[in-house]
């Protein structure tokens, strides 16, 4: 096996520890939390799969003519995935309840093996281009990185639970460890052509982006203020692998992936100020709660 094929590999299997080290904290009800929550469920699968996809769309429509076809594409691609593996951790960090978090990346993996072929062959129509992309690929993607370790992880936590707790924090530390290392020579290879797509509008359209699936899912994330959080993170966020299967069939391969990695770029930092001032206001509400 070459090197070209083992970094995809590494970074498969890190974020798939990453996801199991969280589960190895997160129990089975965690996972189907919002099959009892019907409101915030069709509130989640109307941000993140039908509102962000359309505005995504708009706005690649709106920049067609400054932006390089790799990042029109991407970004529309980008809107149709399920919370990434990362997300989880970021979203606990901010503030969310752990079982809206993980229920959230449990149910839109598993939608995301219907909805994203679904949406893809809307768009092929809407284009009059059609494009496909199987559900079993989605399902491929989806159910060994994504929902095996989810289930994988809620297992051991109920069957060894003090076992569960010990492995979690050494697991999460090799996965991070393993993904860092792993995207060094993505980034470096990928950072000319990174460079080339950055003008035109390029950075505008993904900070504007990020800001408005941050906003799409403040605003439909109901009541509870952590629930908003977890939504509005996990709206302009999603899986990198998804994206790059449904864009299979571009022909230039490293602009597609330049253009999704400064997508998770810019858009982690465009974040970042939302998270901290969400992380904020929950231990201001923790500190009022205990002078009430």
């Amino acid at each position: 096996m070459t090197l070209a094929q083992l970094i995809p590999l590494a970074i498969s299997f890190s974020m798939a520890g990453l996801l199991l080290a969280i589960a190895l904290e997160t129990s089975f009800t965690d996972l189907v939390y919002l099959l009892r929550r019907p409101s915030l469920l069709l509130r989640s699968v109307l941000a993140m799969n039908v509102i962000m996809p359309l505005f995504a769309i708009a706005l690649a429509l709106v920049f067609l003519q400054e932006l390089e076809r790799a990042v029109v594409v991407s970004l529309v691609a980008m809107s149709l995935g399920p919370v990434p593996p990362i997300l989880p951790g970021k979203g606990l960090k901010a503030g969310g309840p752990r079982s809206y978090t993980m229920g959230l990346v449990f149910l839109s993996a598993a939608l995301s093996i219907v909805l994203v072929p679904a949406m893809v062959a809307l768009l092929g129509y809407a284009l009059h281009k059609p494009v496909r992309i199987s559900t079993a690929t989605i399902a491929g993607i989806v159910g060994t990185w994504m929902l095996l370790p989810l289930l994988l992880g809620a297992a051991l936590r109920h069957v060894a639970p003090s076992f569960a707790q010990r492995a979690a924090r050494p697991l999460t530390i090799a996965s991070n460890l393993l993904l860092l290392l792993a995207c060094i020579p993505v980034v470096v290879q990928a950072g000319p052509k990174m460079l080339e797509l950055v003008g035109n509008f390029t950075v505008v359209a993904v900070i504007v982006f990020t800001l408005a699936g941050l906003g799409i899912g403040h605003m439909l994330g109901g009541p509870d203020p952590d629930e908003r959080t977890v939504l509005a993170l996990s709206t302009c966020t999603r899986h990198p692998a998804v994206a790059i299967a449904v864009l299979h069939a571009e022909p230039d391969r490293p602009s597609i992936l330049a253009a999704l990695l400064l997508i998770l770029i810019v858009g982690s930092i465009v974040s970042a100020p939302y998270m901290k001032w969400r992380a904020a206001q929950q231990a201001d509400a923790l500190r009022a709660s205990k002078h009430a």
